[in-house]
């Protein structure tokens, strides 16, 4: 029998487009067979730490700002440092996702961030595994991933329009997709037992 299969999604959102997103990464992940929790992150004490700790992937998203991941999210990244001493979270399968104003937004350092967190923490990242698209001239903004990121799940979601209306549905339909890579690299990575925690030596970073 299969075991269950749990995919946090942590993520901040301001204005709900980044939210918009998460939503579209679990429902590809869940029609996929496995189980899906929303973690809201910020201050220290609001985030579900417990709820990360039992994931056997967790899923990093946050909006672009100025070039970077926004605030709220990088308190979360350092508080992590806990985690990271207990090394909670090794071998477990991670992804992002990420949605700016801009086309660019200089987007790309936010996904080399999580990655780079990722990384610290050992988890194994997983990439959006998709072809770029709309770089034809019968290309169209209504391709899947149209932006052409292969870190993870992006979109761009214009800035006078709500989360009803942005991220459009390619972008959505890419994070769908990315849902579901999530959930079957999951599945592959802990049914051969390949997430099983080591234990750490190492001192506390924290001062």
């Amino acid at each position: 029998m299969s075991k269950d299969i749990l995919v946090a999604i942590a993520f901040f959102s301001a204005n709900g487009h980044t939210e918009a997103l998460a939503h579209a990464i679990a429902r590809g992940a869940r029609e996929n067979g496995v189980t899906v929790t929303f973690v809201p992150v910020s201050e220290y004490e609001d985030t579900d730490w417990g709820t990360l700790e039992a994931a056997d992937a967790i899923v990093f998203g946050t909006p672009t700002y100025m070039g970077g991941v926004a605030a709220p999210f990088k308190f979360f990244m350092d508080a992590s440092a806990t985690v990271w001493y207990k090394q909670g979270w090794i071998n477990k399968i991670a992804g992002g996702f990420s949605v700016s104003g801009s086309m660019s937004g200089d987007r790309l350092n936010v996904f080399l961030q999580m990655a780079t967190f990722a990384a610290q923490h050992g988890m194994i990242w997983v990439s959006l595994g998709m072809p770029p698209g709309n770089n034809y001239s019968f290309g169209s903004n209504d391709d899947l991933n149209r932006l052409g990121v292969y870190y993870g799940a992006a979109a761009q979601a214009n800035m006078d329009e709500g989360p009803e209306v942005a991220p459009p549905q390619s972008d959505r339909d890419t994070a769908f997709a990315y849902g579901a890579r999530i959930a079957k690299a999951t599945r592959r990575w802990v049914e051969g037992g390949h997430n099983q925690p080591q234990q750490s030596k190492g001192k506390s970073p924290l001062h």
